[in-house]
Formats: structure tokens, sequence, C-alpha cells
């Protein structure tokens, strides 16, 4: 039944809109191509420890700046010292062409500057609990951009991890950008569709989840 209904565009709280299918399969298919490289290194994807102990479920890779919680640096001290891939001027520009699109506004687009990307990839038993970005000294929205399996995505309240909270699917090619009011809502994934992406993204099984993000800390402009 997939497909034979539009999704529209849908403004799930200020400042957080979802469009379904914006990413086209060439596109989607350049982002596998791409985020595959960056798996490889210079920093390899890998499941991340977090400070208690626990490894999270879900693969990942950055771009730009690492991410480790709860911190950006240049080289990933927690993997293996090496300086993370330099962040691309065509994915800067996809940034500002995904956020124009979420918010209808091409002066919002222009203004939006990227300089990292969490690359997370989830293959059918993982999971993300809820939780904030806010390692960012930017407020500047985050735009998810999805490949692969559908996933339940669970967009909540900036107050804490509990209800109200908005459960929606998003599926391959689909863009959720959040920002505003919505900036620092707790969201998280709490179940993969396995089996219900297209081999043709490039992608075999799994979801790749990429969210650009403005990180506040400045440095070198996006490698072209």
């Amino acid at each position: 039944m997939i497909g034979l209904f539009p999704r529209p565009r849908a403004v799930i709280a200020p400042g957080a809109v979802h469009v379904p299918g914006w990413l086209s399969p060439e596109r989607q298919r350049k982002l596998v191509a791409a985020c595959r490289e960056w798996a490889r290194g210079p920093v390899p994807m890998r499941h991340t420890v977090l400070p208690g102990g626990g490894v999270m479920s879900v693969e990942t890779v950055c771009v730009g700046w690492h991410w480790q919680p709860y911190r950006y640096s240049r080289t990933a001290d927690d993997v293996n010292g090496a300086r993370v891939a330099d962040f691309p001027g065509w994915l800067l520009e996809l940034g500002r062409e995904a956020l124009a699109a979420a918010y209808e506004d091409e002066a919002a687009g222009a203004a939006c500057t990227p300089d990292t990307a969490l690359i997370n990839f989830y293959d059918g038993s993982a999971r993300m609990g809820m939780h904030q970005d806010r390692e960012e000294r930017s407020g500047a929205p985050v735009v998810s951009l999805s490949i692969g399996d559908t996933c339940v995505f669970r967009f909540g309240n900036t107050e804490n991890r509990g209800r109200p909270w908005t459960d929606m699917e998003l599926r391959s090619g689909d863009l959720f950008v959040f920002g505003g009011d919505a900036r620092f809502a707790y969201h998280g994934v709490p179940k993969v569709l396995a089996g219900t992406g297209d081999p043709a993204t490039g992608l075999r099984g799994g979801r790749l989840n990429i969210t650009l993000r403005e990180t506040g800390l400045g440095g070198v402009p996006a490698a072209q």
C-alpha cells in the first residue's frame, strides 16, 4: 500500500517539519555511496561507548567534526585519534536546500551553515533512546535525512523524555527539520521496520540517518 496515497508536508510542532519523499532516488544513492566511503575512515564507523559504559546499538561515523558523548572535536580521540573527514561543500548546499524546502523560506535556507554531519546506521534491532541534541553552540535547525528501512520516529517535548510526543514513520527519502521552539525537543527511534527499504538506493538493508548540524565552533569552511 506504500506509495498509493500521497504523504503531505506536515508541521509536527512549531519549527519541526516533515517533508516526505524529499530526496530523489539519485540523491539517495549518492548519499549512500558517500556514507560508505566515510565509514571506511579515516575514522571508521563504530558503536559509540557511553560514559557509563553502555554501548549504543546504532553505528556512527562523523564528518567535519567528531561527536562523542557529549562534545565535538576535530580528532576522534575515543576511536583512533585520527582527524575526521572534511565536510564537503555539496553537503552544505544540500542542507541549505533542505531547510529552504522544509520551511518554505529561501532566506532561511541561505542562512543555513551546517559544518558537521552525524551519520547513524540502524540494523533491524538498533534503537535510539529519547535525547536532546545539545552539544552544539548554535541553535540553528537540525536537518535530518532518512534512507533505507522505515523507522518509527518519536518527537517529544523540550522539557523531559516523557509525553507528550508524536510518533510518525520516516521512510526512505524523507526529510525532517527541527529548529526554533522545537530545536531542543527530545526525540528518538523506538523501532526500525526491517526489510522495508528499497535496495535500489544502494543500501541492501538497514537504515541510514544523516543529520546536518551547525556546531557554532568555527574553523575551516566546507571542502569543495
